[in-house]
């Protein structure tokens, strides 16, 4: 053994090195050729660090109401949902204090989660782009440091356009490794029933302002969350336009889905079509089961729930 080598293993900062390994790898626990679907679309709801905030509880009600659920699972409690499915999943906060004034769960917290659940777990950050040039340090280290895969973003709740240049601080610190993006879309139970919509604009999520992020950042996958009406053509024009574009399919019982989506999703954007949830507004057990009664082909439904995500997320190592 040469004199450097030995040199190198001694370093006190081994350890930190070697931690920041297991955060860059640890997705990669996930056995793909066991479990048997990938759920990318599932949200942190109760924190373990900090007591729920409380702030705006009108908003809170409505919500519960608009989906006719007031679960808040933990974190690990989700991981051990998932693990008994044999399903892996992605799960986030929603980073909303500019526009809505909500604590957000930390995303550290999210990202300890998988650290803790390497074998069924993927984090993904939420940092509102309200934050200019902070949020594009805190994305940084988030993903240097903590392991984050990914980001989501939700317009409506966080007050901005998503081809606005104020978010563009935060989308080039994401693009420089190449991570998803994944934009909330279309109507948003947030707000619904409240007086004035809790006065949340529902146009910020209309999917075609992201086809000037999805041409700013051509190398960066973007995903279109949710069945978008009242939008939906125009999400599946900007999915067929741009190649870096792909739509889950969370938020919704599949049969209700609109009939252009189901169509696109059987032809033309099969290979960029995700299985999601919304979870725990909407379980796994629930959307599978419409799923297969929503006249998707037999040979699509692979994609759909697996193997499109496997490559997305890039999780082909096993």
């Amino acid at each position: 053994m040469s004199e450097r080598v030995k040199e190198w293993l001694t370093h006190p900062f081994l350890p930190l090195f070697a931690l920041s390994l297991f955060h860059s790898f640890a997705l990669y626990m996930i056995d793909t050729r066991k479990i048997v679907a990938i759920d990318v679309h599932t949200h942190a709801e109760a924190s373990c660090w900090h007591p729920h905030d409380d702030f705006r509880p009108e908003l809170d009600e409505a919500f519960a109401k608009y989906f006719k659920s007031d679960k808040r699972p933990t974190i690990q409690e989700t991981a051990d949902y998932y693990r008994a499915q044999n399903m892996a999943f992605v799960m986030f906060t929603v980073d909303s204090e500019f526009n809505v004034g909500k604590r957000r769960i930390p995303n550290e917290e999210v990202a300890e989660g998988a650290r803790n659940n390497p074998d069924v777990m993927i984090a993904f950050a939420s940092i509102d782009p309200h934050k200019g040039r902070m949020g594009a340090r805190e994305a940084r280290n988030l993903i240097e440091n903590h392991g984050i895969k990914g980001f989501k973003f939700h317009p409506t709740v966080q007050g901005f356009y998503p081809n606005d240049r104020m978010a563009y601080h935060l989308y080039e610190v994401i693009a420089e490794y190449k991570l998803p993006m994944l934009f909330h879309s279309g109507h948003s139970g947030f707000g619904s029933g409240v007086r004035g919509g809790g006065g949340l604009r529902l146009e910020y999520s209309n999917p075609i302002h992201l086809d000037d992020v999805a041409i700013d950042f051509p190398d960066n996958p973007i995903i279109i969350a949710h069945p978008s009406w009242p939008w939906q053509d125009e999400a599946l024009s900007v999915a067929m336009h741009k190649p870096n574009i792909y739509i889950d399919l969370s938020g919704w019982s599949p049969k209700y889905f609109p009939k252009q989506l189901v169509q696109y999703a059987n032809t033309l954007l099969k290979d960029r079509m995700l299985f999601g949830t919304d979870f725990p507004l909407i379980t796994p057990e629930r959307w599978i089961k419409d799923f297969h009664e929503a006249g998707f082909r037999d040979e699509v439904k692979p994609l759909i729930l697996k193997e499109n995500a496997i490559k997305l997320l890039g999780l082909e190592v096993v």
